[in-house]
């Protein structure tokens, strides 16, 4: 009896743990990066050397991803759709693929019509810079280029709770 009712109280805490990691309030990202600066970095757009810190003016989501990432996949179409929303208001969704294999790369935003501003980074070193450890990893940020947020794991960009927090940051001035 005293057996059961240690393996019942385990397994109650391992349910815990992982609703608490897969609720909505843990996945919408960490408030504690709110206000700093976002960190510059170089990157290739169009074939044109570009900087983070040139789309200042826009609000940027830096999605870090990569084609070997099943819930990367996943949240692609969403990401288009998204791009598609919130250009015309001022924002861009920019992609950072850790991709190694540039065959695979081409081929993924291709095969998924990918819509917006992508950079493949194979030596990993933007990635680092941020501490992205998990991907897909989103860092939402504002016009004056501070962190707004930073949104670990997929998410369904077009979501009414989404775009209704998007579109308050791309209202802020």
């Amino acid at each position: 009896m005293k057996r059961k009712l240690i393996t019942a109280l385990v397994l109650a805490f391992i349910a815990a743990l992982i609703i608490g990691f897969v609720s909505p309030m843990y996945r919408q990202g960490e408030a504690s990066l709110r206000g700093r600066p976002a960190k510059d970095f170089a990157l290739t757009l169009e074939g044109k050397p570009a900087r983070l810190s040139d789309l200042r003016g826009k609000v940027v989501l830096v999605n870090f991803w990569a084609t070997w990432c099943p819930p990367c996949v996943d949240e692609a179409e969403s990401l288009n759709q998204l791009q598609q929303h919130i250009a015309p208001l001022g924002g861009t969704v920019l992609g950072v693929s850790v991709d190694d294999d540039a065959a695979a790369y081409d081929d993924f935003l291709k095969a998924h019509n990918i819509s917006f501003p992508t950079y493949r980074d194979p030596s990993k070193q933007i990635t680092l810079t941020y501490g992205t450890t998990m991907f897909p990893e989103t860092y939402v940020i504002d016009r004056r280029g501070r962190f707004d947020r930073k949104i670990v794991g997929p998410q369904d960009w077009t979501s009414p709770e989404m775009l209704a927090y998007l579109d308050s940051v791309l209202k802020a001035r």
